[in-house]
């Protein structure tokens, strides 16, 4: 069923109130409807039967069509209204109290009842809307041994039950018009009950949406020992245990990123002294031998991979510290894209589609700026395919576009979604490669400090293009710290 929880109880109520309304007023009725016509019924009966007790000693035998008659309207003449009919037959003689009625409320099946019995037949007969008793009753003599001996004059009696049907009809309408208020106070328990129902589903509902906002110290107040009272302490229960499960991470993230950093500043010094040993080395590497001179270089290249993860990690350290601020100045973007590339020397390896000067500027933090667009390129020159490409647009909307596009297979789709985390690898099975690992991410945290947006796809032409979108125009005075 659709609809809500309120509108669910409302129509449950509104059944069940419907189907108890009708049921007892079907049975009321039924009972009430039985009571009247049973009354009615036996005092007709009861009254034909005193007036034939009363009257039989005067009857002569055999009756003539006279006696008939006179007996036919003295019974009718019971009844002060006139509305009763009456029909005396004996034998082949009858005689009516209204002459020419020809009695069809009389069945052949109640004359043949009367004929064969010595007890009063009666029978409802309903012509259109119209209802009518039918009587038949034998006419009896009492016997010497006090038998009742049949005399052979039957009398049928026709009485209207107009009084009845209306009084009947009556108690129909009181039982349909009793429906409505008892319609209108099931909808109105079903709301009262509603609303105790809903009470703690809202509440439970409005906990889980601060719980999904992060405000894991929410708790329900716990009232009753009812189903929705045990659903409460289990929801209570559950953000406990939840909030202490995130605090837990949270030390240990917290703890893991204070190690990244301190190591990661603990070794600058060592690695200094390094950097500085190895590039005598590297002057010297031509006059050693070739086995000295090839492990020379070797340990070169791996210091200034070192070197430069160690610097990846303080970088992601600040960003994780809230330590990392922008220096902004007013930079024409394109200018700056090509002193990246040259500076790199990536001029002659990398397509370009840059505006003319001046056309668009912003306020950026350059350094950042070049270190977003180094990462790009320098991934998409490593674990792409040639040729790269670099083009930079401005939008209606102020915000400065820069798509960098390799021409290799691209990125599978299930790996689209992580390349921004860090360490992610997409191939488990490499263990390293020349980059540390956190080039995407450190560009993704340039953007993100920027309050641009950055994200990667596939391009339908092939390859893999990072576009990257850069606010222009910043309403806040540039912030100043270290960077």
């Amino acid at each position: 069923m659709r609809g809500g929880l309120r509108a669910r109880l409302v129509v449950a109520f509104a059944l069940v109130a419907t189907v108890a309304a009708a049921t007892t007023g079907a049975l009321t009725f039924r009972e009430a409807r039985t009571g009247v016509l049973q009354q009615s019924q036996d005092a007709v009966i009861r009254q034909l039967r005193t007036q034939l007790n009363e009257r039989a000693p005067d009857i002569g035998y055999p009756p003539d069509q006279r006696v008939l008659q006179d007996l036919a309207t003295e019974v009718a003449a019971g009844e002060a209204a006139g509305s009763r009919r009456v029909l005396v037959t004996y034998g082949e003689l009858s005689a009516a109290s209204v002459p020419g009625d020809a009695f069809p409320e009389l069945t052949p099946a109640l004359r043949e009842a009367v004929a064969s019995s010595r007890a009063t037949v009666f029978q409802r007969v309903r012509d259109g809307e119209r209802s009518s008793l039918v009587v038949g009753m034998s006419v009896t003599f009492g016997a010497p041994d006090r038998s009742r001996l049949a005399s052979g004059i039957r009398v049928f009696l026709v009485v209207p039950q107009t009084a009845e049907q209306a009084y009947v009809d009556a108690l129909v309408t009181a039982v349909e018009r009793a429906m409505v208020p008892a319609l209108l106070l099931a909808v109105v328990l079903a709301l009262f009950a509603a609303r105790g129902v809903l009470l703690p589903v809202r509440a439970l509902r409005h906990a889980t949406r601060r719980i999904a906002e992060g405000r894991l110290d929410t708790r329900l107040a716990v009232d009753g020992s009812d189903e929705l009272a045990d659903l409460s302490h289990t929801f209570n229960e559950t953000a406990a245990a939840l909030e202490a499960s995130v605090a837990e991470l949270r030390d240990m993230e917290a703890r893991a990123r204070r190690f990244a950093a301190d190591v990661s500043h603990e070794l600058r010094t060592p690695l200094a002294a390094m950097s500085a040993v190895t590039d005598v080395l590297d002057e010297d590497a031509a006059r050693l031998d070739p086995d000295t001179a090839t492990a020379v270089r070797l340990i070169s290249e791996e210091t200034v991979k070192l070197a430069r993860l160690v610097d990846d990690l303080m970088e992601i350290s600040r960003f994780d510290a809230g330590a990392a601020v922008l220096h902004l100045d007013e930079i024409d973007l394109a200018e700056s894209i090509r002193r990246t590339l040259a500076s790199r020397g990536w001029t002659e390896a990398v397509r370009t589609d840059l505006p003319p000067p001046d056309q668009v500027r912003g306020l950026l933090d350059p350094r950042r700026l070049d270190v977003i667009v180094a990462n790009l390129v320098g991934n998409a020159l490593k674990h792409g395919e040639r040729p790269v490409s670099v083009r930079l647009s401005r939008t209606p909307a102020e915000l400065a576009v820069i798509e960098v596009r390799d021409g290799g297979p691209g990125i599978p789709d299930d790996v689209l979604p992580h390349v921004f985390e860090r360490f992610y690898k997409s191939d488990t099975a490499r263990t390293r490669s020349e980059g540390s690992g956190l080039g995407l991410s450190i560009t993704a945290e340039n953007v993100r400090i920027h309050g641009g947006g950055v994200h990667a796809a596939n391009h339908p032409a092939g390859g893999a293009v990072f576009t990257v979108e850069l606010p222009l125009r910043r309403d806040e005075s540039p912030e100043e710290g270290p960077s």
